[in-house]
């Protein structure tokens, strides 16, 4: 079940397997688009999810820590045992975590809740905390997040994913997507989006907290169909696809489980001036079924993008030659 993806310094690719609880590095060193190799560098973890490099060191977000081993490029073995810098609350309904530093060198580190619909006594849950890059000091950056997966600095602007509560109605929230910043709220619980940049609604259903708690709430800048659940983002910094991609948000739509039609198992791509949502793969669904679960996005030094597809156990790579 390959999940996200991190590039080395050198430009190995390193992926997270949740299934087998190994993170594997794919080495293409002679830059043909296709590893030469591919090994466990290190194994026996519980649900390793995101990766991220720093300053001689690789982080490894499991479901109940951050760990950071010594890293030196080209290594395909840590060089060193690892040290956890954050502890988290494992498990739960969401127990997948992301790490990502910012432009700051500060570690941010996002864990999902432990249910649809709750308030979580753990304030690490449904939150993104900051760090120093040695796990001390850490406070909460952004709060109200049921579960975002995905997480991605594009210059000073923090985006996020954020996936909506269920069993609310078919089309009812529609999935969102968030700027972050420090200090600020994004509803859950208690709210959801309905459209970009609108004020949050009042979950009725819930029934705690009020419109008003809500007025507060951040607003989505983008939307797309509900239980489509996304999850790994990437800005598309290459030159290889056309001009119109550029600067775009690419966003892997995991799949509803309790929707119908379904939706998701896609790639989309948003347009974070507008919030307008396009398809950028498609393909992966046939009316009742489905062929992929997308989860991440990677854009490579050439310009060509990787996606992980955990229903497979694949990682595609998209190229563009132009019409």
């Amino acid at each position: 079940k390959p999940r996200l993806m991190a590039l080395a310094p050198n430009g190995d690719l390193f992926v997270s397997d949740e299934k087998t609880g190994n993170v594997s590095v794919l080495a293409d060193r002679d830059g043909n688009g296709m590893p030469e190799s591919r090994q466990v560098y290190v194994g026996g973890l519980n649900i390793p999810h995101g990766l991220a490099f720093h300053d001689g060191f690789l982080y490894v977000a499991t479901t109940d820590a951050v760990l950071r081993y010594p890293y030196q490029p080209g290594d395909l073995t840590p060089r060193g045992a690892p040290e956890t810098v954050v502890t988290l609350p494992g498990g739960g309904r969401h127990y997948s975590r992301t790490v990502v530093f910012g432009p700051d060198g500060k570690m941010y580190v996002a864990a999902g809740s432990t249910c649809n619909v709750c308030e979580e006594s753990d304030p690490k849950r449904a939150a993104v905390w900051t760090y120093g890059a040695d796990g001390k000091n850490g406070r909460p950056y952004a709060t109200g997040l049921r579960n975002a997966v995905g997480l991605a600095w594009v210059g000073d602007t923090f985006y996020a994913t954020a996936n909506g509560r269920d069993l609310a109605g078919n089309d009812v929230p529609p999935e969102a997507f968030f700027v972050l910043k420090d200090g600020a709220n994004y509803g859950w619980p208690y709210c959801y989006p309905l459209a970009v940049g609108a004020k949050q609604v009042w979950d009725k259903d819930f029934g705690k907290k009020d419109q008003a708690y809500c007025d507060q709430a951040q607003p989505a800048f983008a939307v797309t169909t509900a239980h489509a659940a996304p999850l790994g983002l990437a800005a598309y910094t290459g030159t290889m696809f056309p001009q119109d991609y550029r600067g775009d948000l690419l966003v892997a739509l995991h799949g509803s489980w309790n929707r119908e039609p379904k939706s998701g198992y896609k790639v989309v791509a948003i347009d974070p001036r507008s919030g307008t949502v396009t398809d950028f793969i498609t393909g992966f669904q046939a009316g009742l079924t489905t062929t992929a679960r997308p989860v991440a996005v990677l854009v490579l030094g050439d310009g060509s993008v990787l996606v992980t597809d955990d229903g497979n156990g694949f990682i595609y790579r998209v190229t563009y030659g132009g019409s």
